[in-house]
């Protein structure tokens, strides 16, 4: 097995980081535009084989994607981070270009790899891989998904003082802070409802802290975060390389369901060796399916940025 991460930033070293600790690959490769970036975090991460008992290889590159040839799953992270006060559609002009070159260079040498994309605006750069690369739809999957029903589950864990483990939270839709759609309703702590447990005003506030979850840290770190982000795209990666068959919700292409077409956005999709293999239908009520509606709207409008760019 072996893995690709683009993008050796505080995201995409931090991914590496839980990819090689949980053994999924037998080489890792680790790619970044800056001249000795990737070799250095490969070497650092390596010199913690022995301290924390893996043996994957990893090898850090310059901008040489000849060395990631015949991986099986590839990580875009590459891209701008947002900045405090700067929102996930502002980093369409320069993101697009960036990931559409990624995809291409790395499609090159691994034609067959699955694509997991966390770089932002997340939505809008999975549809994009998935149309430039023209790769079956199931080979492209966005992240988003699983980071912020991380996010949502810490949110209800300190509400009630339990095991983030016992929470099983999800949020759909757009993986932005006004698109995204925190389930509150479907929301369980080991099979009984969070609503047993917690007020409406409380869920509420649950769902409003979620949403922001992203800015929030933007404007404590100065960046985006990193640990979470980088720990939500490995999850991905293990589900697909051990063929765990995993319930994540993650950003895949909708061709019907849930009421939309041609667009890329959060659902709960079982991850296996294949990518996402069947999108699992939460079955909405009219207030969530509206909501989602909106989410779609507000995707669309992002895309169709890329057009607009496109016939420039």
């Amino acid at each position: 097995m072996k893995i690709t991460v683009v993008g050796a930033g505080a995201v995409g070293a931090t991914c590496a980081d839980n990819i090689a600790r949980r053994e999924l690959a037998e080489e890792l490769v680790l790619v970044d535009i800056k001249e000795g970036f990737a070799e250095g975090k490969a070497l650092d991460i390596s010199q913690t084989s022995s301290l924390c008992g893996f043996d994957t290889r990893v090898i850090g590159v310059t901008n040489d994607y000849s060395k990631t040839a015949n991986s099986d799953v590839c990580v875009i992270t590459s891209g701008i981070p947002r900045k405090p006060g700067m929102t996930r559609e502002e980093l369409i002009g320069t993101n697009a270009k960036i990931v559409e070159g990624v995809c291409k260079s790395l499609l090159e040498y691994s034609p067959n790899a699955i694509i997991v994309v966390i770089s932002n605006p997340m939505d809008t750069m999975t549809y994009l891989a998935l149309k430039s690369t023209g790769l079956p739809k199931n080979r492209i999957i966005g992240m988003g998904g699983i980071l912020d029903s991380a996010r949502f589950k810490t949110y209800l864990q300190k509400e009630l003082n339990c095991s983030q483990n016992d929470l099983h939270a999800v949020v759909i839709g757009g993986h932005g802070d006004t698109t995204m759609i925190p389930l509150t309703r479907l929301a369980t702590i080991n099979g009984t409802p969070v609503s047993n447990m917690l007020s409406a005003d409380t869920l509420k506030q649950v769902a409003a802290d979620t949403m922001v979850g992203g800015a929030t840290l933007t404007k404590l770190l100065g960046t985006s975060a990193w640990y979470a982000p980088g720990a939500a795209g490995a999850a991905l990666v293990e589900s697909i390389v051990r063929n765990e068959r995993k319930v994540f919700p993650c950003c895949v292409y909708l061709d019907g369901e849930y009421g939309q077409k041609d667009i890329c956005m959060g659902v709960p999709v079982v991850i296996g060796k294949n990518g996402w293999e069947q999108i699992i239908d939460y079955k909405l009520n009219a207030e969530e399916q509206e909501a989602f509606n909106k989410s779609a709207e507000a995707v669309r409008n992002m895309n169709n940025v890329l057009e607009t760019m496109a016939a420039q």
